[in-house]
């Protein structure tokens, strides 16, 4: 009896694709471009999209979404890193711009989810107390709630050359969607302390909700808010600016 022949799936013809010929064109089109204006609607309308659907694809195709993780926090980091290497791709090598940005992708979601879990074996819960090692317990009991005078210092520095380097960001910008998304992360950032809770997640939807702007628009305008944040901060050798990165 001969054995069944395996079905393969074929792609319907006249399917368009989210990352094709027209997104690597554009990304070429980017890469030479010397008008911002230009670049910006080129990574905005032809490039972003590709990106955003190219990382959405990946979190949810290897599982790399976890309980510390928000899915649209974590997106919008993986499209950033994608925008911050848009012009490292060269198509002289032969290499097909998906192909590239697919790897790139993945590599950075490897590691950004290796990184939650080293971060997540080192946080304990305190909802119950009777699950705590002797260790935790011990480190628990024995900790000061109060800061050293040297680290209140630091922290408040450190507060102040961040609020600097957002008022510098203010001025470099130049369309209305980054000009609202830097003045509601400035406002997050001034009251910080009055916040009850804060994280990466929060600060996303403290930053959304001040700005008006939706998860896209948001993503967008980070993406070039951290780009002039980097450009201040390259020749700086303050590793505590760097980590915010």
């Amino acid at each position: 009896m001969k054995g069944k022949k395996r079905k393969i799936k074929r792609r319907k013809s006249g399917v368009r694709l989210y990352f094709n010929e027209e997104t690597q064109e554009s990304i070429q089109l980017y890469q030479l471009s010397e008008c911002e204006d230009e670049k910006k609607r080129l990574y905005v309308e032809k490039v972003y999209p590709a990106f955003d659907k190219l990382a959405e694809n990946l979190i949810f195709v290897y599982g790399f979404i976890t309980p510390q993780d928000d899915y649209l926090c974590l997106k919008s980091d993986c499209t950033t890193f994608l925008y911050e290497t848009i012009n490292k791709w060269d198509s002289s090598r032969g290499t097909k711009a998906f192909s590239y940005f697919n790897v790139v992708a993945k590599n950075w979601l490897i590691m950004n989810s290796r990184k939650s879990k080293k971060q997540s074996s080192r946080t304990v819960s305190l909802s119950d107390i009777s699950n705590l090692s002797v260790a935790d317990k011990r480190c628990l009991a024995n900790y000061d709630f109060i800061p050293a005078p040297d680290d209140i210092l630091i922290r408040r520095n450190l507060h102040n050359e961040i609020l600097e380097l957002l008022y510098c960001i203010k001025k470099r910008v130049n369309g209305h969607k980054e000009k609202i998304c830097i003045d509601a992360i400035i406002a997050v950032f001034k009251n910080v302390e009055d916040l009850d809770f804060l994280n990466k997640r929060a600060v996303f939807i403290y930053v959304r909700e001040i700005s008006g702007l939706n998860p896209k628009q948001l993503s967008v305008a980070m993406s070039s808010i951290r780009k002039h944040y980097k450009e201040l901060i390259k020749n700086r050798n303050d590793k505590a600016l760097k980590e915010l990165i």
